[in-house]
């Protein structure tokens, strides 16, 4: 199957085929090879974000084509009925996807500070709002972000607004906690999961503060309409102490902090929320929701001299860096890629990779495991899905990754480095002994479980290729066994793998009519030993209409930062219409935000 798919990547055009009278199903691409990263996943989403479904005059969902050239054809069939027959013929290197435009801000200004967020913390045009993707297995996670500037001194006070708990009744209702908002303080360099490192303080809507992880009781419980204040007191001697209020009313003091322990190290606003919409006021309003303590000053209306200006982002693409890991599950890539981040915190990597995403669904600071009460395999497969969609968006946004996948097969190392032209595009190989490999694979299953099954790993080893310089890479390292060592052990590895399994197997299109059975009409079987629940083959029913790319969320309409004005679609929407669109209702009915679907965000999320 692997060695099929080298060669299907290596055509210089890829053609599509489709049967065009609104009957027919149309072809999807094949994907290019099967991958894993801490766990057992199909890296092919469901929906390929940068294709869209546009509606004919008949209601029927058409292809939105882009293509070199396109060949059109008049058939005739039995029954006196003519078809259209297209043919694509696609460039086999795809252009990478359009970066977002970041407008230009004052520097002067306190905002959210699009650099310092997660990917799937979407922020308002002004910076002033933001609210986390909810769809799919994103309301899961947190999102988090922290505010442009942080303060050493002075009393300062900023208010956060939870404008709404977006519906999320996707999700299953042993889910603890859907709707909550964590707020507070936190250093530069700290990761967006506020509270759960030290120097992270934050105070959540469960009524609880927590730091590095440590969850007390505080305050009250909060949520949607209500306005939180945040104040930090670096006027109180030796200590620094933050306090809260809720609606006006004062919380008291939830945190204090020696000034030698911060060392002069700013600390910034920072929110964590979890399927919530919030706006902040930094002092930027004409007026505050509430009026601040005696003393204190909004963080807005400092002087530029109190105010610490965070991390600022790659001035281009040619400044960004992607770190591709390649090795087999267990050997150590998840690791390796944390210390890396630790240990260069003026990059701000952002570590892309399944066991990264699950720690975003921590519930009270705690990963979840096995005993997750839901269904773990539908849990994992869901951050498989949020995954590949970060990775899209990671391509147009001027950061630094790190991708922490296996990333063994050749075809998938060029498919991902794609998207990412520009960037400064390099492979770490972590290829251990086969004995270190057995004690750190039997360590993981020891404290996760066994996640990657064993015909997946002798899959893995017996197509795995090393990467070399080339056109998508600038450069490859090995962070343990050399090169020549670990030539000589993937030798070994491709040979027990190849002996382990079955010969591969042939993919039988069984095409009745040119088309594949995703609902519609044609039939598709394959027979490639993907079975179970998690392959990510399901049928996929509808008139026709198999939608790629209309499942991302904007709540401003045409006001959003991150994409372009066309509204081509009418919306967004939990469930498929027969028409192949994908939509939501009618925008959110308190005037403030409405979820719609932008052509430029089906395109370019």
């Amino acid at each position: 199957e692997a060695a099929a798919e080298e060669a299907a990547a290596e055509e210089d055009e890829d053609e599509a085929v489709a049967e065009g009278d609104g009957d027919g199903d149309f072809p999807q691409e094949e994907d290019e090879g099967r991958d894993s990263g801490g766990y057992y996943e199909d890296e092919e989403p469901e929906g390929e974000p940068y294709e869209s479904q546009q509606t004919s005059d008949s209601g029927h969902s058409v292809p939105d084509f882009t293509a070199d050239c396109i060949s059109v054809y008049f058939v005739y069939i039995a029954g006196c009925k003519f078809h259209t027959l297209l043919i694509l013929h696609r460039s086999r290197t795809p252009q990478p996807p359009a970066e977002d435009e970041e407008e230009n801000i004052d520097d002067t200004l306190v905002t959210i500070d699009t650099y310092n967020c997660d990917l799937h913390f979407k922020v308002s045009r002004d910076r002033y709002s933001g609210y986390p993707l909810t769809i799919e297995g994103f309301a899961y996670l947190w999102a988090g972000a922290r505010a442009s500037h942080g303060v050493t001194r002075g009393r300062v006070c900023y208010e956060m607004k939870i404008n709404e708990e977006i519906p999320v009744k996707h999700l299953p209702s042993s889910e603890p906690d859907p709707h909550v908002v964590r707020i507070g303080w936190s250093l530069n360099y700290c990761s967006t999961q506020l509270g759960e490192e030290p120097f992270s303080f934050g105070y959540g809507g469960t009524g609880k503060k927590s730091e590095n992880c440590k969850f007390a009781d505080f305050g009250e419980k909060f949520g949607e309409n209500d306005v939180i204040g945040c104040y930090i007191d670096f006027d109180s001697g030796d200590e620094v102490e933050m306090g809260y209020s809720k609606n006006g009313v004062s919380l008291g003091v939830a945190f204090r902090t020696t000034k030698e322990a911060l060392a002069g190290r700013a600390l910034f606003p920072h929110v964590l929320v979890k399927n919530c919409a919030v706006e902040f006021n930094f002092g930027q309003k004409s007026a505050p929701y509430f009026p601040p303590p005696e003393g204190y000053t909004y963080i807005h209306n400092l002087e530029m001299e109190d105010k610490i200006r965070g991390t600022k982002g790659p001035a281009t693409k040619a400044d960004c860096e992607i770190l591709m890991m390649v090795g087999l599950p267990a050997c150590g890539k998840t690791t390796w890629a944390i210390k890396h981040a630790e240990t260069n915190p003026e990059k701000k990597y952002n570590i892309l990779g399944t066991n990264a995403i699950m720690d975003k669904m921590k519930v009270m600071g705690l990963r979840r495991q096995k005993n997750y009460a839901g269904r773990w395999d539908v849990l994992i497969q869901q951050a498989t899905q949020c995954l590949n969609r970060l990775i899209e968006i990671a391509a147009r946004k001027r950061r630094n990754y790190i991708l922490d996948q296996t990333n063994v097969y050749g075809s998938a190392r060029r498919r991902k480095m794609r998207p990412f032209e520009g960037f400064q595009r390099k492979a770490i190989v972590i290829c251990p002994t086969d004995e270190d490999l057995k004690e750190r694979t039997l360590k993981q299953t020891n404290e996760q479980g066994k996640d990657v099954p064993d015909h997946a790993v002798l899959e893995m080893k017996a197509n795995f290729t090393l990467p070399e310089a080339c056109d998508f890479l600038e450069a490859v390292t090995y962070a343990e066994l050399q090169r020549e060592e670990a030539e000589t052990l993937l030798k070994q590895y491709n040979e027990e793998g190849r002996k382990a399994g079955p010969p591969p197997e042939k993919r039988f299109d069984n095409r009745q009519g040119g088309f594949r059975g995703r609902g519609g009409g044609g039939s598709f079987q394959r027979y490639d030993n993907r079975d179970g629940p998690r392959s990510g083959y399901q049928n996929r029913s509808g008139d026709g209409g198999y939608n790629r790319g209309s499942y991302n969320q904007n709540r401003w309409g045409n006001s959003y930062r991150d994409g372009g004005s066309d509204s081509r679609s009418s919306g967004y929407n939990r469930s498929q219409q027969s028409g192949g669109t994908y939509n939501r209702s009618a925008p959110y009915s308190k005037g403030a935000y409405n979820q719609v679907l932008t052509h430029s965000e089906k395109l370019n999320n």
